[in-house]
């Protein structure tokens, strides 16, 4: 019975191919993105350096974005390690990306469970004149009768 288990187990699901979003159809509350977009620009927003007494806590370095493909524009929040591939001028590919709400707007972000990977320049130009990120949401509670 052992080896009967063993041989169900082997075969692995086969993976998904990823479904690549486009920035413009990017909306509140959502996550599970997988999307190629390029840098425009890059700004630390929190450098906090640690006590050297508290070895297990890690610095806390923030950066805020701006990336975009041939759709629209949209901030980015890069945190510690993340800000070093999100240089202006790189084509990143973010996978899992979700969206964050800061102060009703729009923030994209990867966690724990997504990837930054830097990939080769992209071919599209960047449409800069939409930026979701300045749009501003309002959360409404809606009153079923």
């Amino acid at each position: 019975m052992a080896s009967n288990q063993q041989q169900e187990g082997a075969e692995k699901p086969a993976k998904r191919k990823p479904v690549f979003t486009k920035v413009d159809q990017l909306k509140p509350g959502t996550n599970g993105h997988t999307l190629v977009a390029k840098v425009l620009s890059s700004t630390t927003v929190l450098n906090k350096g640690r006590p050297s007494s508290s070895q297990n806590l890690r610095p806390t370095l923030i950066a805020e974005c701006l990336i975009g493909d041939e759709t629209g524009t949209i901030l980015f929040t890069a945190r510690n390690e993340q800000v070093e591939l999100m240089k202006p001028d790189t084509t990143v590919i973010l996978r899992n990306a979700k969206i964050d709400m800061f102060k009703g707007s729009m923030r994209l972000a990867v966690d724990k469970w997504g990837r930054i990977e830097v990939t080769e320049p992209a071919k599209f130009v960047v449409k800069d004149d939409n930026n979701l990120s300045l749009v501003e949401y309002e959360l409404v509670n809606v009153v079923e009768e």
